[in-house]
């Protein structure tokens, strides 16, 4: 198993309710394909650089899972389409 690093920024205009379960989506979608969650690090609100999608600001969180090679490909295949999801980035950890 390898350590994989999930950056998920969410829509800013969302209600905290409704937040709270896209986060939990994305975390069940990790577990569901064999994934294991370790961390989930929230760093708020956070101003973009530039326009996304006419938005100017988003919710940041870092979700750390150990998997094998095949779950992050199926992870973000279902990321990429979820309504509240702006961006998202899966990398892997160095293992040293």
């Amino acid at each position: 198993m390898s350590k994989y690093e999930l950056c998920v920024v969410l829509n800013a205009t969302i209600e905290d309710d409704e937040r709270t379960a896209t986060l939990e989506k994305v975390k069940d979608y990790i577990t569901t394909h064999g994934g294991t969650v370790t961390d989930v690090d929230e760093w708020g609100k956070k101003r973009f650089a530039f326009d996304v999608q006419k938005m100017k600001e988003g919710y940041y969180y870092f979700i750390h899972f150990d998997a094998e090679t095949n779950v992050p490909i199926e992870v973000e295949n279902r990321v990429r389409i979820m309504e509240n999801v702006v961006r998202y980035l899966c990398v892997k950890q160095d293992e040293a």
